[in-house]
């Protein structure tokens, strides 16, 4: 207390401990002389023990676990890339060098994304059909507490990877960023079930969530190489509360990925060092000047607009193609012949020989961007060779880049919505990020028509950087599409540089403020034309949010259970919600004061408890155990009154009692008054002789349970006979109870429940098996009841109590009162990740809220009607489960499964 402070005192005591525990092992050693031997494998079990805590056990830890998942995303995306670049420059190479003529120029330029696309939607629907689409809503909906069916697994990885593959091999004007995000989701599920076999830490459910949050913002560095901006990116995109706490475990994960990626490159595509994605090298000294800061907003409004109108546009089309419902059939039937013909038509309309010269069809999407962030202007008389080189694929003989860059947008505009429709591994961001880039390049090269030397500021001259204007683009239209502010920072990393950092944060809070006053996010679009499981966002000038409360939209038919229920009861309320996935526990249904509440799954395991088959075999085994102590008390009081009615002389001789039965069973006569009883397990047995077991004497028509190998002929002895009969009756069971698997070949035998045995008829043996015969093992029986027996038992036990004191309870499920806003039910349940909460008044149960019925009490808000008008008329069939199981599925209800609490 008074001393000097040297150290913790838990870890002073730990080191006492270790000390005193070595002392105590040192002295039993000593004293009971313990070989040195020994002690060498303990000091070699000590340095295994330490070498595996210090390796293998850490992959457990945080750190461990984050380096992997950025180098396993980091080597997937290398090899990604790697693919699609060869199937890009076999495509090149088919247009350009195998073929000569014009129409078999077509067909080579036609037929390997025709092929690609179609092997990609075949594969992709034998194995995962999960896998198709961008993969950010989805996470989205996974990280809002939704379980979605196999959207994580090792079959959709597979099938996601090289669907995507081959889909980017095409040609078609799609990304990979979404994917990419659904990629490194299912590799941080798949390492987190690996590492919980022995570190048990990641079962917990929020620690799966922090790994997840973690693996979106890996995904995005290994796409783009960009660390910072693949953080910021999956904090807006997929979240709607971050956890600060996972802000570490983001960038450690992101920074490891893109290390690794642009390693890569240097090491196996012989790049100089490590640098951006799209290098650029724009001027330093003088950037931009300040009078362009309007063209600058300008371009964000511009870029406000035309994202909302690819998000409308978008969405118009997906949901004329599903209101359609003879092509929507038609077309399902027919799998692969929309993504045949949409290729077909987007290969032949990119044809470079045809309209793909007015768009620069011949590159692929690398030279495009960076052909659009060229670092010079193309207006200008003297270019160099590399210049010239650029700027063929933007011009023709007939048309300038103007013309070029405008047919560039159009095309990608409407074939990345059509092409976004094709069941395949896709994405957004790459062409809404291209379509941004070439506005902004039209915008440049306008202003320096415009201002040929630059613009004059006092006494200095600002030159025009169409480049910067393409970038500045490219991140307002992208942002306005996603409505994200970091798509700047990505743009800031991919392009190498920050010039234009502060035109490119107006042109995007332009844009990102105007898109969001017109339409939501594209990926909020797809959650909406997919109904998934997902909470609007609030509108800020809607005021009935604070005049809206729980108890106005809440159900308030609520499926429950209570203590001492019987087992009929409950197996009534179970089957008919079979939706619901817990159910609440009340005390009793007079005060429906809320204990708790149970899994569905717990309350069928008390069920098959107390009525499974273990219980019922353990019921028949007491059963049969009584009935032999029965005949066996009634068998010893016959024999004691048998006694009494005649008393034996002293000189008597009676024969031994092996012999006796023998002879009885030839004479065809038994009787169990004269010593033979049947035992309900050993079967049909004669008592020991207490004379000597050396007379011999003929089986003939002894037993059933003789083995088929010996002959009605064969002499033997008592003490053979004694021996035979014990093994037998280790390979036979009794057939006075019914058999649970019957042999199929022998036919299913009567049921005889617990009967008293019939009279022993005795049978003739078969004959000896010939040489050639097979001879195969009796089966074992197990006993158990008769269906009439089983039916009665059933329904007698199901009329017993429930004890629910041996299941597990959640005995604080979350719980909301009456009187709780429409805001703070959305805040609590966007920021505690919640599906359903109880709702109660002072502790008892008056209702349940599920995701269903808070979204659309939000949308009623937000539309102007007053929230629970709908639940009038649907108020009987909304306790069937649909509130808290199943909220706002889609056409596929059991691709969708919502945890509990």
């Amino acid at each position: 207390m008074y001393g000097k402070y040297t150290k913790e005192l838990g870890a002073y005591a730990k080191e006492e401990a270790k000390r005193a525990k070595k002392k105590s092992v040192q002295e039993v050693d000593e004293t009971l002389g313990k070989p040195r031997g020994r002690l060498y494998n303990s000091k070699i079990a000590k340095v295994i023990g330490w070498a595996w805590r210090n390796t293998f056990a850490r992959l457990g830890e945080d750190w461990v676990f984050l380096a992997l998942l950025g180098l396993i995303m980091a080597f997937l995306s290398f090899i990604m890339d790697h693919g699609i670049s060869m199937c890009n420059k076999g495509r090149i190479w088919l247009y350009r060098d195998l073929a000569t003529h014009p129409v078999v120029q077509y067909l080579a330029w036609v037929s390997l994304p025709f092929c690609l696309i179609l092997f990609s939607a075949g594969f992709v629907h034998i194995v995962a059909p999960q896998s198709i689409g961008s993969g950010i809503p989805e996470m989205k909906t996974i990280l809002r507490g939704v379980s979605l069916k196999e959207y994580l697994t090792f079959r959709t990885l597979v099938a996601k990877v090289i669907g995507l593959t081959a889909t980017l091999g095409s040609g078609l004007p799609l990304g990979k960023e979404g994917p990419f995000v659904h990629i490194a989701s299912i590799a941080a599920t798949l390492l987190s079930k690996l590492v919980t076999s022995f570190q048990s830490i990641y079962e917990n459910e929020s620690r799966n969530t922090e790994m997840l949050a973690a693996a979106c913002a890996a995904g995005v560095a290994s796409c783009f190489g960009a660390p910072i901006g693949g953080v910021l990116f999956s904090i807006e995109v997929t979240t709607v509360y971050f956890a600060i706490r996972n802000y570490w475990r983001g960038f450690f994960t992101a920074v490891c990925g893109a290390t690794v990626f642009r390693l890569l490159a240097v090491w196996f595509q012989k790049e100089d060092t490590v640098k951006a994605y799209f290098q650029t090298n724009f001027t330093m000294e003088f950037p931009f000047d300040p009078q362009e800061l309007v063209v600058f907003s300008l371009m964000g409004v511009v870029c406000g607009i035309g994202g909302a109108a690819y998000v409308w546009s978008h969405r118009q089309y997906v949901l004329f193609m599903r209101k359609n419902k003879k092509m929507n059939a038609f077309l399902q039937k027919n799998r692969f012949l929309y993504p045949g013909i949409v290729v077909l038509v987007a290969s032949s309309v990119s044809f470079p020989l045809g309209l793909g010269r007015f768009m620069a069809g011949d590159l692929n999407t690398h030279d495009q961007v960076s052909g659009l962030f060229s670092n010079f202007t193309w207006t200008k008389d003297e270019l160099t060779v590399e210049e010239s080189e650029v700027l063929r694929h933007w011009t023709t003989k007939s048309t300038d880049h103007f013309i070029c860059l405008t047919g560039f947008i159009f095309y990608t505009f409407i074939f990345s919505i059509i092409a976004s429709t094709i069941p395949v591994p896709s994405g957004s961001f790459i062409p809404v990020f291209k379509i941004g880039a070439a506005l902004g390049r039209i915008a440049g090269e306008l202003m320096h028509v415009i201002f040929p030397q630059g613009i004059h500021h006092s006494e200095f001259t600002t030159p025009i950087i169409p480049g910067g204007y393409a970038a500045v683009g490219a991140a307002a239209f992208s942002g306005a599409v996603t409505h994200t502010i970091s798509v700047s920072v990505i743009v800031f990393e991919m392009t190498g540089q920050i010039t234009h950092i502060i035109p490119i944060m107006i042109a995007v809070l332009i844009a990102n403020a105007i898109a969001s006053l017109l339409q939501p996010s594209l990926y909020d679009s797809i959650i909406l034309i997919k109904k998934l499981p997902y909470l609007p966002d609030l509108l800020p000038s809607s005021s009935g949010i604070y005049n809206v409360y729980v108890e106005d939209f809440m159900i308030r038919d609520v499926k429950y259970i209570w203590n001492n229920m019987s087992y009929h009861e409950l197996k009534a309320v179970l089957k008919e919600n079979r939706r619901l996935r817990s159910f609440p526990l009340v005390e009793k249904p007079e005060n429906m004061i809320l204990l708790g509440s149970i899994q569905r799954l717990e309350l069928i395991k008390i069920i098959e408890k107390h009525i499974g088959r273990e219980r019922r075999l353990q019921v028949v085994a007491r059963w049969q155990k009584e009935a032999q102590e029965r005949a066996k008390e009634e068998y010893e009081r016959k024999r004691r009154e048998s006694e009494r009615q005649r008393r034996p002389s002293r000189f008597e001789v009676t024969p031994a009692p092996d012999i006796l039965r023998m002879k009885q069973q030839s004479s065809g006569t038994l009787d169990s008054d004269h010593g033979y009883r049947f035992h309900p397990v050993f079967g049909t047995q004669p008592k020991k002789s207490i004379l000597k077991k050396t007379n011999s004497f003929n089986l003939r028509n002894y037993s059933p349970l003789t083995t088929p190998s010996v002959t009605p002929y064969t002499t033997v002895t008592g003490a053979e006979s004694r021996i035979r009969m014990a093994f037998e009756a280790i390979f036979h069971k009794s057939t006075t109870l019914q058999d649970v698997e019957p042999n199929e070949d022998e036919g299913s035998p009567e049921p005889r429940g617990l009967s008293p045995p019939p009279p022993y008829q005795p049978v003739s043996l078969p004959a000896s098996p010939g040489v050639n015969k097979k001879v195969q093992l009796p089966r074992e029986r197990v006993i158990d009841m008769s269906p009439e027996d089983q039916k009665e038992w059933e329904e007698e036990e199901l009329r017993a109590g429930v004890s629910f004191a041996d299941c597990q309870i959640d005995p604080s499920p979350f719980q909301l009162v009456g009187r709780t806003s429409l805001l703070k039910a959305h805040s609590i349940f966007s920021l505690v990740g919640i599906n359903h909460a109880y709702v109660t008044n002072i502790g008892k149960l008056v209702g349940v809220v599920a995701l269903k019925e808070l979204r659309k009490a939000i949308e009623d808000s937000n539309a102007g009607i007053p929230p629970g008008s709908h639940l009038q008329q649907v108020q009987p069939q909304a306790g069937d489960g649909t509130s808290v199981t199943a909220p706002l599925v889609n056409n596929n209800p059991p691709e969708i499964k919502v945890n509990s609490v």
